[in-house]
């Protein structure tokens, strides 16, 4: 049996061909065939892991699976997987989006338009500046093949290195990424390995001209660090739309400064990164049903 979290949908029922499938509002709602379910789409508690002696396969539904790597699911020989691909493109035009915001300073002109005054100022393009993306998953390469439409020069840091890096135009170390680009953009998943890579040490290293962007996930940049070099003139801005702490605590001073971009945690919600999440559970659900090898298999030990 298969408990899927979530609204109903025909499609999951038709891709899973004989294999029942039933739909919940909250996993709690099947406790009653915790023994019976072989498969699960939707988060899993280690305390159900033990109650579900027959369950072979999860499908988170984020692409993200920090939230998932419970010390119980990393010593299960279930089977998880994510909806990563999901929100690669969302992700990427809100880069794209955060990055034109800080470049030409929008909020100059949001702040005259409330004021009904005319703020003409001269402004820099995208066009010849260097954009350095950490993590070439999903949304880093979606994000390099806009950045080239905007005639960008564009540096990558990826784990695997030996995969194909389209519209890359180098990959490069940390070191290299920082020192040269215009606007750094993190893409990478949270893992034991991206934790606070992006310290006091990688801010200073960073042109003070250059834009910060966190567009995946809080902690793989130290708040205190980032707050410092936001303050000091370290680095000229961010745009942030992931963050340590979620939601952002209202008395947060990232709200506040005059050169940071704040956005909650909003840049993949959208309808086709739902659409396409439907694509993934649905593909997967048949490719379980008849046996065949799932997509988007998470390397546990990895993170991702």
């Amino acid at each position: 049996m298969i408990i899927v979290v979530g609204k109903e949908s025909p499609a999951y029922v038709e891709a899973a061909g004989e294999v029942p499938v039933r739909f919940v509002d909250s996993l709690d709602d099947a406790s009653d065939v915790f023994g019976e379910m072989t498969a699960v789409v939707g988060r899993v508690r280690p305390e159900v892991l033990v109650k579900a002696p027959r369950l072979r396969w999860v499908h988170s539904p984020s692409a993200g699976v920090d939230a998932d790597l419970t010390p119980e699911m990393l010593a299960s020989p279930v089977v998880l997987t994510s909806s990563a691909g999901n929100g690669g493109i969302s992700l990427a035009e809100h880069s794209i989006l955060l990055m034109l915001m800080l470049n030409r300073d929008v909020p100059r002109w949001m702040r005259a338009q409330t004021e009904h005054r005319w703020d003409h100022y001269r402004h820099s393009e995208l066009a010849g500046r260097t954009v350095g993306i950490y993590g070439l998953g999903n949304s880093g390469l979606d994000l390099a093949l806009k950045a080239k439409a905007f005639h960008m020069r564009v540096l990558g840091v990826r784990r695997r290195p030996g995969q194909p890096s389209p519209n890359v135009d180098e990959l490069c170390d940390l070191d290299q990424l920082l020192a040269e680009s215009d606007f750094v953009v993190v893409t990478t998943p949270r893992t034991p390995s991206t934790i606070g890579v992006f310290g006091p040490d990688a801010f200073a290293r960073m042109k003070p001209t250059a834009y910060f962007i966190c567009i995946s996930r809080g902690g793989i940049a130290d708040d205190d660090a980032l707050l410092k070099a936001l303050r000091t003139g370290q680095i000229a801005g961010a745009g942030l739309d992931a963050h340590g702490v979620e939601p952002l605590p209202p008395d947060s001073p990232f709200w506040s400064l005059p050169n940071v971009i704040v956005t909650p945690h909003n840049g993949a919600t959208s309808d086709g990164t739902v659409r396409r999440h439907q694509e993934i559970v649905a593909d997967n659900i048949r490719r379980f049903a008849v046996g065949e090898p799932l997509q988007n298999v998470v390397d546990k030990a990895a993170g991702y």
